[in-house]
């Protein structure tokens, strides 16, 4: 199990989501991708993204203006 360290801050949409699928390509099963963003939409688009993915969304937290989405990657297609 790897951690893939995404930082997408000050990218606005559809930036940090093409960043996660950049990040998604390069992960195997196990491996957790923290994405670091400061567009809000994100939060939106990761559950979205995991919800259509069958990846497990493990956290969305916010401070100070910064996101930071945590994906267990599950399934890898």
């Amino acid at each position: 199990m790897a951690v893939i360290n995404v930082d997408s801050r000050g990218s606005a949409c559809p930036g940090p989501i093409t960043d996660l699928v950049r990040a998604y390509k390069k992960a195997q099963n196990g491996d957790i991708i923290e994405l670091l963003a400061t567009d809000s939409g994100i939060k939106a688009d990761a559950k979205a993204w995991c919800e259509r993915t069958g990846n497990e969304l493990l956290e969305i937290k916010e401070e100070n203006g910064v996101y930071t989405v945590r994906i267990k990657i599950v399934s890898k297609k």
